[in-house]
């Protein structure tokens, strides 16, 4: 069964801006994958 809870948007630009960071360990790398694994699909309008 798939978790309910979704990282949020001030989450996940946090997560992001670990994983572009090229100084951060690779523990904190895999933690903000994971956490931007969690966020919500993006839907494009048409």
């Amino acid at each position: 069964m798939a978790a309910k809870n979704r990282t949020s948007a001030k989450a996940a630009t946090a997560a992001s801006k670990v994983l572009r960071d090229g100084r951060t360990s690779k523990a904190s790398k895999t933690a903000a994958g994971s956490a931007l694994s969690q966020t919500p699909a993006k839907r494009k309008g048409k």
